[in-house]
Formats: structure tokens, sequence, C-alpha cells
């Protein structure tokens, strides 16, 4: 999953929210960054959220779907095609209108800027300037992050040219995380309460 449902899982606690949104940009032992302790729980959410994802049945399945080149990128893919498909029909998982809680993310972030990595400050202007995670919505919006992110990967990679590719599945796509996402927040529910009782 990406940003905007990692967010999302993490619930109405701030900390939680800031560690979901922190976890592709820390690297090593949660406990190891200098982070007040509800963010690191938020952080490790983040990653137990990844693993869940990564071996869940249905995504599993989505993956199949993919042609090669893609699928070699299809972790990469899918979290961001599920993040446009939760953006798409974000009054489905959330009383919050998807811009007011796209605007309360960055908001949160700036009020939080002491405790942010270099490259998620990085990252928080290129939400600004992009509107995101509301504008996942659009397509091109998600084609162009595919490029970008496929521009930081080392390697030569198909992800500029993966957007066709996925809106060609797209119906499959959606089955797939329709039947995905409602168990993956009983998940992250359950998981929250167990690490914070």
């Amino acid at each position: 999953m990406n940003h905007l449902a990692h967010a999302l899982l993490a619930g109405d606690d701030e900390a939680l929210r800031l560690g979901g949104l922190l976890g592709d940009f820390v690297h090593g032992p949660a406990n190891a960054a200098p982070l007040p302790p509800r963010v690191i729980v938020g952080i490790r959410l983040h990653r137990a959220i990844d693993v869940y994802t990564d071996a869940h049945p249905e995504v599993l399945a989505a993956r199949t779907l993919l042609p090669a080149p893609y699928r070699r990128y299809a972790g990469i893919l899918l979290d961001m095609w599920f993040d446009h498909c939760l953006a798409r029909d974000f009054p489905q998982w959330s009383a919050q209108p998807l811009a007011e809680y796209s605007a309360a993310l960055r908001a949160l972030l700036w009020r939080q800027d002491a405790l942010l990595p270099p490259a998620l400050r990085r990252f928080r202007g290129y939400m600004e300037t992009h509107g995101l995670p509301a504008t996942y919505t659009d397509d091109a919006v998600l084609g162009e992050a595919l490029g970008g992110i496929g521009q930081r990967l080392r390697r030569a990679n198909p992800l500029a040219s993966a957007l066709p590719v996925l809106q060609q599945r797209e119906a499959q796509l959606q089955q797939r995380f329709e039947a995905f996402f409602p168990e993956l927040r009983e998940f992250a529910r359950e998981w929250v309460e167990a690490h914070l009782e």
C-alpha cells in the first residue's frame, strides 16, 4: 500500500499516522530513529501492513494479472494502483472528504517538520505541488508518479509505461482491491489494538 492507505489505516491517532507516512523513509530498526514512541509504533504498523499485503492471496492474484516485464515491479505498481482505487472510492472508506483529508496529512507533515528526514521533506514538497494524495484519483497524476519512481530506480525499468497496462486491467484489479482492503483494514485495527495496550 502507498501513502494514502498507510495514513488511513493508522486511524485517527496523529502519531500513528505520522509513523505510517514515515515508514518508507526510515530504514533499519524503527526504534533506532530518534522519534516519539507512538510514532515508532506507527512505523512498525506500516511495516506490518506491508508484510500482510505482500502475502495476501488477493494481492498475489493481482500480481499474476501483470505481464512481463511489469510483473517484476508488481509491488510498486499495485501499491500505487491500490492507492488510486482508495482515493477514487474514498467516501466508501472515510467520512472525511478526500481533499480535506489530503490537506490534513500535508499539514501534519508541516507541524512535525522537525521529525522528518530530508527525503520526506522533499516528498512533502512534491505532495504540495501535486495536491497529493487527493490527486491520485487522476490517472495522469498516477502515470506521472510512476514515471518519477521509475527515474529514481537504479536500473532501467518499465514504470513510465505501466499506466495503460494497469488501466487495461482496471476491473480485475478493482475486484481484487475490494476483496483485499476490508481485510487489511481489520488487520490494521487489530494490530493497533494489540500493540497499544
